[in-house]
């Protein structure tokens, strides 16, 4: 009788350690990727899965047409879409206006005589 209580208890430790490592990250994972694949829009820079980069021209149900290059067109599955390439750099770049101070600094003394 013992014993059926242990084998009970590791088989739900177990099942609860494996929801805890595999079922939960992949369950988020999915939920992040719906979300980011539902508000792709129109002038986003996108990365497909098979790594062609392109600029979102037209937004359709259940794709999008990309810009490639100059007067080339494809239309992508939004499955297809990897990544979406401007919203990393909107959340990595702090949203700071630059005073003059800070635009001087960057510029090296040879090169702020040359802009101005």
């Amino acid at each position: 009788m013992n014993q059926t209580y242990s084998l009970v208890l590791y088989i739900a430790v177990f099942f609860g350690i494996m929801y805890f490592l595999m079922i939960r990250p992949q369950q988020k994972q999915q939920k992040s990727r719906q979300a980011l694949l539902s508000s792709l829009k129109v002038k986003d820079k996108v990365i497909t899965v098979g790594g062609i980069h392109g600029k979102i021209i037209r937004v359709k149900e259940d794709s999008v047409v990309l810009q490639i290059a100059d007067k080339v067109e494809i239309e992508v599955a939004k499955s297809g879409i990897g990544s979406v390439e401007n919203r990393k750099a909107e959340a990595e770049e702090p949203k700071v206006k630059k005073g003059k101070a800070e635009t001087q600094e960057e510029n090296p003394v040879g090169e702020a005589d040359k802009a101005e």
